[in-house]
């Protein structure tokens, strides 16, 4: 199980940190990713981190503001997003997949957890 938190309100070019906790099982063997979802949108990429943190990808539109992380002893990924603009507002979702490639498609993700608000405003 996974649970997304942090999120909340923040003005533009602010920052926030979500977490995402795992629980039930260890998630240290799985690709970690976040993917977004605004208002008649359909859920977009974020960034992916692999099994021991050595690779991490971002989409273009993140690259160079967030910054995925994650500490397997805590079973507990992170997303710092900083310089957050009026477009990041979306609800973020964390994912794992049991692949150990890095994927950028949500279809290859197997789990799934509910997703924390972040609203930018001007």
């Amino acid at each position: 199980q996974l649970q997304a938190s942090g999120g909340g309100l923040v003005q533009a070019g602010g920052s926030l940190r979500l977490s995402c906790a795992a629980s039930g099982r260890t998630f240290s063997n799985y690709v970690m990713g976040w993917f977004r979802q605004a208002p008649g949108t359909e859920r977009e990429f974020v960034a992916a981190i692999s099994i021991g943190s050595g690779s991490t990808y971002y989409a273009d539109a993140v690259k160079g503001r967030f910054t995925i992380s994650r500490d397997n002893a805590k079973n507990t990924m992170y997303l710092q997003m900083n310089s957050l603009k009026l477009e990041d507002t979306a609800v973020y979702f964390c994912a794992a997949d049991r692949s150990p490639l890095i994927s950028t498609d949500l279809r290859s993700y197997d789990y799934w957890g509910p997703g924390t608000q972040v609203t930018v405003s001007s």
